[in-house]
């Protein structure tokens, strides 16, 4: 079951169910177990799913189905995943935070300097 690849933006859940050979129940069932797995909705109240959406789907079928792990497994899996990119991008924004004060300090810095240069 290759992903089949179609130049759109989004796809309904026929599509991904078509593209993925999972039953829409299924792709609903695992929205309920694997939080990372959010479809937006449109106005209507339908899924509409991204190429990213359907990467994660591909991921988690693949860990179900072919590397044999639970539905908890998998959970705890992603879960474990996720929160280490999390971590790294909190990383980040404490770095960005930290370069942030330290422009703030060499500004102030500046003006003191100025004000007693003058």
């Amino acid at each position: 079951m290759a992903l089949k690849k179609i130049n759109k933006l989004y796809y309904s859940i026929g599509e991904v169910s078509k593209i993925t050979g999972l039953k829409q129940y299924v792709l609903r069932y695992w929205e309920t177990e694997f939080t990372v797995l959010k479809p937006v909705k449109n106005t209507a109240g339908n899924r509409i799913y991204k190429d990213n959406d359907i990467k994660l789907i591909k991921y988690i079928q693949d860990l179900l189905y072919k590397k044999k792990y639970t539905i908890k497994g998998a959970k705890m899996h992603l879960t474990d995943q996720f929160s280490n990119s999390v971590n790294k991008s909190s990383d980040i924004q404490e770095i960005k935070q930290d370069l942030i004060n330290i422009k703030k300090s060499l500004t102030d810095i500046v003006s003191l300097i100025s004000k007693y240069k003058d």
